[in-house]
């Protein structure tokens, strides 16, 4: 494995003891920049079992982190999907509507299905409704339409089977042309459930695509990080793979927690000036922590891993 992921000294960054209310989980955020900071939108779950979505911002998405004193988004009962909580975010900027998507995992009396809000300001927010049916999670769009459509990367469960698939739609509400994109490897550290991590990250080589793998072992699962490189211009066209993970619980806080052995990328920001990702991850579903990588480095890593 080569250890291109750096993990920030300070971690973790965010955890319930930090929390401006109480709770019994920080975790799972997507990321985005905004207006001089950087929101992370967190899913905090509390003693009730169920979750709901709070920002915290940051000048250099590092430290000082300013939590909002009460939830951003908590479940709507209007729409019934959300019964039992939304959880993990992930948020893409749209540049056709000029406003960004955040897709979300709405926890239905039927199962985990995959929810779209829109909003420009993070005060205001529309909300569109079930994408995809359950089971599904682990959903993200690109930031940019291919060939007039939409194309959602998202982690269905059919039969048992948890592959990385591929939608499109020409509105944001109809889709289809479903294809499996990233499929388990019987044997290997993702050889049962894969799901996408962070949102797609745009690059001149194509499309770099981080997501997390799943191996039950005899005793617990074991959640780790490889990448893919995905078709510049031709999205399901999956370019290299990496064989081995790049990044696994080690430390504690990703070792111990409400879970064990996770560690879980839900969302990045770009660092201009160090040319270099923030990588927000969510440790065995209880705290927040931050990994540093270079763009470079992870393609430079998938061009010796070319299918």
């Amino acid at each position: 494995m080569e250890e291109i992921f750096k993990r920030y000294e300070g971690n973790p960054i965010l955890s319930p003891e930090k929390w401006t209310y109480p709770c019994n989980a920080v975790f799972n955020p997507g990321a985005i920049e905004f207006n001089g900071y950087v929101y992370l939108l967190c899913r905090v779950e509390t003693f009730d079992g169920y979750s709901h979505l709070t920002i915290a911002k940051s000048k250099d998405g590092i430290t000082n982190w300013e939590i909002s004193e009460k939830p951003t988004l908590l479940p709507d009962q209007n729409f019934d999907e959300e019964k039992w909580g939304i959880e993990d975010p992930r948020i893409t900027y749209l540049e056709d509507l000029k406003k960004y998507a955040i897709t979300y995992v709405s926890f239905s009396p039927g199962g985990p299905l995959i929810s779209l809000i829109l909003t420009s300001d993070f005060k205001n927010f529309e909300r569109k409704g079930a994408l995809v049916p359950p089971e599904d999670k682990d959903g993200a769009l690109f930031p940019k339409k291919f060939k007039g459509k939409y194309v959602l990367i998202h982690r269905p469960i059919i039969r048992g089977e948890g592959h990385i698939w591929i939608s499109y739609s020409p509105d944001l509400i109809h889709w289809g042309e479903h294809k499996i994109l990233l499929p388990v490897r019987p044997g290997m550290w993702d050889c049962h459930r894969v799901g996408l991590g962070c949102p797609p990250i745009e690059t001149e080589d194509g499309w770099i695509i981080i997501y997390h793998g799943i191996r039950f072992t005899a005793s617990i699962p074991i959640y780790r990080v490889g990448l893919a490189l995905l078709d510049k211009e031709f999205p399901e066209k999956v370019i290299a793979r990496t064989k081995d993970w790049v990044f696994a619980p080690e430390k504690d806080y990703e070792r111990i927690g409400n879970a064990i052995n996770v560690v879980f990328p839900t969302g990045y920001v770009f660092k201009k000036d160090k040319k270099e990702l923030i990588i927000y991850y969510g440790t065995c579903d209880r705290c927040i922590a931050i990994a540093f990588v270079s763009v470079s480095d992870m393609l430079n890593l998938l061009k010796k891993n070319k299918i």
